[in-house]
């Protein structure tokens, strides 16, 4: 009897043995698969760290660039302002021209682009100049096919412009 409650004990260490050999299967397997999701989830990180970092000195790139339109903005509005109340001055002063005379066409006089005077010959414009500081033998003339350059970006300038559409 002795040995039959030795073998049943036996049998009963070898299926708890076996029990146990499983479970540790079982826990290096999902020990396995937990490591290889940290090793995908690390790689994920980081990428995203890098996407992060990417998009980070890309905004800082776009807000730098805003910055700079911004202030090119800034500083070309008081520039389009004057523009447009140049324009309605010499309108204006065009009209009353076209009004009293009969002359076909009229010198504006414009100083760092903006209006100073109107004249209705080349050297009265100059004389006004000349009397305001401009120097008497700065006058040159523009080659055929030359590009101005920006109006406040001259110190003086003069400018004929037809009357009542005529060149």
């Amino acid at each position: 009897m002795s040995l039959l409650l030795r073998t049943a004990a036996v049998r009963a260490l070898r299926a708890q043995l076996d029990q146990a050999r499983a479970e540790r299967d079982q826990a290096r397997a999902e020990r396995d698969q937990a490591l290889a999701e940290v090793a995908t989830v690390t790689h994920f990180v980081i990428r995203a760290e890098d996407t992060a970092e990417t998009l980070r000195a890309a905004l800082a790139r776009a807000t730098a660039t805003a910055a700079r339109a911004e202030g090119e903005l800034k500083a070309l509005r008081p520039e389009i302002l004057l523009d447009t109340e140049d324009r309605a001055a010499l309108r204006t002063l065009l009209r009353h021209t076209r009004r009293r005379s009969t002359t076909t066409r009229v010198y504006v006089l414009l100083e760092r682009g903006r209006l100073h005077s109107v004249h209705a010959t080349t050297a009265a414009a100059e004389a006004a100049a000349e009397a305001e500081g401009a120097p008497p033998d700065g006058w040159t003339s523009l080659a055929p096919g030359e590009a101005s350059p920006r109006a406040a970006d001259v110190p003086w300038r003069i400018q004929e412009l037809p009357l009542g559409g005529v060149s």
